[in-house]
């Protein structure tokens, strides 16, 4: 399935075999304080930077209604973010993985994404359509 949107995701992590919990991460572009002057007129046009983590959440499939839903709940954190990654994490024997379970694997993602390796997940901008970075 070829994801064109956060929805197709959603349908995708509700197809597979075994249950699913989705890892959400929340990432904000910013400059470092000691950038270069062709580093800040490229992070002016949208390129460079670094990501930095501000808000992540796991959830089931089923308790994310939509992309602007799932918006509105980061929104209520008045954390700013710019960018979203995503990744399943699957169950075993018919049962989703708890919240429990998934907060090791959600640090583990956090922490990739903070290194800058974010090539195993999925990122999405504000409007849920997928992002390639490199």
């Amino acid at each position: 399935m070829s994801i064109q949107h956060f929805t197709d995701l959603l349908s995708a992590a509700q197809a597979q075999p075994e249950p699913q919990r989705l890892l959400l991460v929340f990432a904000r572009a910013e400059l470092p304080e000691d950038a270069s002057e062709a580093e800040r007129a490229a992070f002016a046009q949208g390129q460079g930077g670094a990501l930095k983590p501000v808000l992540c959440v796991d959830k089931l499939p089923s308790e994310l209604k939509d992309f602007p839903s799932l918006c509105a709940e980061a929104a209520l954190t008045g954390q700013a973010w710019d960018l979203l990654f995503a990744a399943g994490l699957s169950g075993r024997a018919g049962l989703a993985p708890s919240s429990d379970e998934a907060e090791q694997p959600l640090r583990m993602m956090v922490g990739a994404i903070e290194a800058g390796t974010v090539g195993r997940f999925l990122a999405f901008d504000r409007a849920g359509e997928p992002l390639s970075l490199y």
